[in-house]
């Protein structure tokens, strides 16, 4: 951005010398690129950012220089000489996009003479690296600069019917620009038209059919805020860029335009034009200023420096910025239209650094406060959660929340599922109701890859509508396929079963110690009818587990069997975990027994564990079953079972009577409850 300290004197009265100005420049964020001197003047380069539009004209720059120097703004006066006849009788102008065009003003000046500008103008046009046109396009470009607001001058004697519409494109129009170039126009572009016919391209160019010549006698003054967004599509559709059309694209001060309309209507009125009475303003939704607090404790904790007080009233004040203090060294400030990149406190305090020097403010690191995580519990136990998976070989995969609505029905979720607005693509529409989809996704991408197995587990949300409301739920999900471990050559490895993957469950509910836990046969929509069980906590069922039905595999091309298990976490992590009890070593041996039983088939392990547990034995420490055989020996239909049960004294060793008075307690219980035939040496007991 070129700008003319000649220029900058109508604002502030700078006599620092040409070194310090530029150094201050640089300080405050102004870097001066380069710089020259013309005909008595010097013209700066200075960069500018995106986000600071108010830099791009010489009264932006200028109040940042004002506060740097301690200087004071000067204030402007634009007078005019009018006629009795008011804008608003002469023109009409109608706004119908208020979003593309929040706000548009205008006012005509009548009996201008267009000419060369005068010398003053011309050396400040010429200072820009611009060539002059005449007096009134000179003054808009005279206004753009200086300002940062764009404005635009048509000649009002080719506006057909003296009405002024902003609307959007017509399919098919076509714009003839001053340059002479045809631009086809599309539907989505906003232009300024007539009644008849666009008449510019809002916020970018104006057409050659409304150019203000030598013949022009009357103007019309157009002062405005557009879209920024609008425009910069249509700068990139059309490939017309101008200097209105970058600052435009940048967002300008929406409550500067009358201000420009009426700079420039001073200026020609001054040339010998004529204004009519009045600036036509069409504002219909006017935008309050924004308003951010400020602690002042923490600029002292940003910057690491103190800050006087009066140094930041002073300095937001002299900004522009409207300050209002609140109880406790607070202040409320109100935010400048102009200054669109402010958008939080520690914006405020940016700016307060930037005028203070960051040359002051020391390089050493100030002092830290530890602060204390807060312990959360559920956290804690997912972390755990993944150590203990890690252990029993499963990796994590972290998925997208996503859900194919063709694959959804295979699941038979039911849940609602969650249909999404506006979704990355139509694969993707709905929110996921289960882990397991994600999961079965990564096993095929690795399998395509020659992955001989994948042990695989996620820790998600799931979602769904209950009583239409959208609800989320804390979920993990396994999946299991293929070898357990790796290759040896001294044995046949193992592959992954409904046993490897209820063990990963046991073991994981034994170390998060909710206990007790048990497991049901129980049918599901995701598993294979008889390959299916459910976890219950004290209860209530919080997970499933079992065989993928075949179905759900082919939908993901899966020709190996895939164990799957899904947990509520959510459910889980309600019930409250076992103490943590300290037990010393067992001084005393134990005394084991081993029981052998002929039974039904359909009888479970879960079944035989219930019953023991209800017998309350003291000093019973723990029992398992060791063997299952079915075979020629044993009757159809039955099945041969051993336990090994344990038994220890805390205080001193068990005797054999003892023992044996517990172990018939238990074969007598698990006779009459469940029909257990004994079985001693290779013989059946009746």
């Amino acid at each position: 951005m070129k700008i003319s300290l000649d220029w900058l004197r109508n604002y502030i009265e700078v006599n620092t010398p040409l070194p310090q100005l530029i150094e201050k420049l640089n300080m405050i964020g102004l870097l001066v690129e380069d710089w020259e001197e013309k005909e008595g003047d010097v013209v700066f380069d200075i960069e500018t950012y995106a986000n600071r539009p108010d830099t791009l004209g010489h009264l932006g720059i200028a109040r940042e220089l004002a506060v740097a120097l301690g200087l004071a703004l000067k204030k402007q006066s634009w007078s005019l000489t009018e006629i009795e006849e008011k804008t608003s009788d002469l023109v009409g102008i109608q706004i119908r996009n208020e979003n593309l065009c929040p706000r548009y003003c205008g006012i005509i000046i009548k009996e201008i003479e267009v000419g060369d500008s005068p010398e003053w103008l011309r050396k400040k046009i010429e200072a820009m690296g611009l060539r002059p046109v005449n007096n009134v396009v000179d003054v808009t470009n005279y206004v753009l600069f200086s300002t940062a607001q764009p404005i635009h001058a048509f000649d009002f004697e080719k506006i057909e019917d003296k009405k002024i519409i902003i609307r959007r494109a017509n399919k098919g129009e076509v714009l003839r620009s001053l340059e002479g170039k045809e631009i086809c126009l599309s539907e989505e572009m906003l232009v300024i038209a007539d009644e008849k016919k666009p008449v510019a391209l809002a916020g970018i160019i104006g057409s050659e059919e409304s150019a203000v010549l030598e013949t022009t006698r009357c103007v019309f003054i157009e002062s405005a805020y557009f879209n920024p967004v609008s425009i910069r599509k249509t700068r990139k559709k059309t490939g017309v860029s101008t200097d209105a059309s970058y600052r435009f694209e940048r967002r300008t001060d929406v409550s500067f335009p009358p201000s420009a309309a009426l700079m420039a209507a001073s200026l020609l009125t001054q040339m010998g034009g004529k204004a009519t009475h009045g600036i036509m303003d069409i504002y219909p939704n006017p935008k309050k200023n924004k308003t951010v607090i400020l602690r002042n404790h923490r600029i002292s904790e940003l910057l690491g420096v103190e800050i006087d007080k009066n140094f930041t009233l002073q300095t937001f004040s002299s900004l522009g910025f409207k300050i209002k203090e609140k109880a406790g060294e607070n202040w409320e400030v109100e935010i400048p239209s102009f200054r669109v990149d402010i958008e939080r406190e520690a914006d405020l305090i940016e700016e307060i650094a930037r005028f203070y020097g960051y040359d002051k403010i020391p390089a050493n690191i100030p002092p830290l406060r530890k602060l204390e995580s807060a312990f959360d519990p559920k956290r804690r136990r997912i972390d755990k959660l993944r150590q203990l998976l890690f252990h029993q070989g499963f990796d994590e995969f972290v998925n997208f929340s996503f859900f194919d609505p063709e694959e959804e029905p295979k699941f038979e979720v039911s849940r609602r599922a969650i249909e999404i607005r506006n979704p990355v693509s139509s694969k993707a529409s709905l929110l996921r109701t289960t882990l397991i989809a994600g999961l079965l996704e990564n096993v095929a991408w690795n399998k395509n890859r020659g992955a001989e197995s994948v042990h695989a587990f996620e820790i998600g949300n799931v979602y769904f509508l209950d009583r239409e409301k959208c609800r989320e739920l804390l979920s993990l999900a396994m999946v299991s396929t293929g070898y357990l471990g790796y290759h040896h050559w001294q044995g046949k490895r193992e592959t992954a079963d409904f046993f490897h993957l209820k063990g990963t469950c046991e073991f994981m509910m034994a170390h998060l110690r909710y206990q007790p836990f048990s497991f049901r046969e129980e049918n599901h929509p995701f598993f294979e009818f008889g390959y299916s069980i459910a976890l219950r906590i004290k209860g209530k069922k919080v997970g499933h587990l079992g065989l993928l039905k075949r179905e759900i595999l082919d939908l993901y091309s899966l020709e190996d069997s895939v164990w799957a298990a899904e947990l509520d976490l959510a459910g889980l992590f309600e019930k409250q975990p076992q103490s943590f009890q300290y037990a010393p070593l067992a001084k005393y041996p134990g005394v084991t027994r081993d029981v052998s039983f002929i039974t039904d088939r359909n009888i479970s392990f879960q079944d035989i564990k219930e019953e023991v547990e209800k017998l309350s034995l003291p000093y019973l420490e723990k029992f398992d079953l060791y063997d299952l055989f079915s075979g020629s020996s044993v009757p159809k239909g039955k099945t041969s079972l051993s336990l090994r049960f344990i038994f220890r004294h805390p205080q001193r060793t068990l005797l054999a009577e003892e023992v044996d008075r517990f172990q018939e307690r238990i074969i007598k219980s698990l006779k009459a409850s469940f029909n257990f035939q004994s079985r001693e040496g290779g013989k059946i007991d009746k």
